[in-house]
């Protein structure tokens, strides 16, 4: 009985959360820009390339290997399986009122993927390179997780599940593949 009580409330909590969203923060004038960064992570393309970007230079390789295998996860993990699991409808189908500002998604709205993506990708980028690099990997990773709440597809539970996911996907990567990187190993490396 707690148990459905907690979820009930987090149910509301969510949709209050849009709903003030779309009343008093959407402008038409920033529609554009949301729906361009939360078209970065359709089907973690931008994060994709990066990485694949990252395995060229052998000092980068490491990262680029576990940033796709969180990637890889992430894919199979979250979207395939708890996605299907869970089931969750998306928020525009669901909260009255809601308008959904880009196309219908064909999937379950619990977790983000979009989230899982970016987070694994970007704190890679962020552990891994010196801070010029990395705060705004993990800035706009941030900016394409808040996206996906500016436009309609994904309650915030939903974000931060991705989000918690995309960054044990990557933790359990780099732990399989027995990697150790910092910023500072790299640049030594680099020296």
């Amino acid at each position: 009985m707690k148990n459905m009580i907690v979820l009930t409330n987090l149910a509301m909590l969510d949709a209050n959360i849009l709903s003030w969203l779309q009343e008093y923060f959407r402008q038409e004038w920033m529609t554009l820009f949301w729906t361009f960064i939360s078209s970065l992570g359709d089907g973690g393309w931008f994060w994709i390339v990066l990485s694949v970007i990252l395995l060229i230079p052998k000092r980068t390789r490491g990262g680029g290997i576990a940033s796709i295998l969180a990637l890889g996860i992430g894919a199979l993990i979250t979207n395939a399986a708890l996605k299907n699991m869970f089931a969750r409808t998306r928020p525009y189908e669901v909260i009255d009122g809601l308008i959904l500002l880009v196309e219908r998604q064909s999937d379950f709205s619990f977790p983000s993927g979009h989230s899982c993506a970016s987070f694994a990708a970007a704190t890679v980028c962020y552990k891994m390179f010196p801070k010029k690099y990395g705060v705004p990997a993990l800035g706009l990773a941030a900016l394409i997780a808040f996206s996906r709440l500016y436009v309609g597809v994904h309650y915030p539970s939903d974000v931060i599940a991705g989000f918690s996911l995309g960054l044990t996907w990557l933790c359990l990567s780099i732990a399989w593949l027995g990697l150790k990187f910092t910023r500072e190993e790299f640049q030594s490396r680099n020296n």
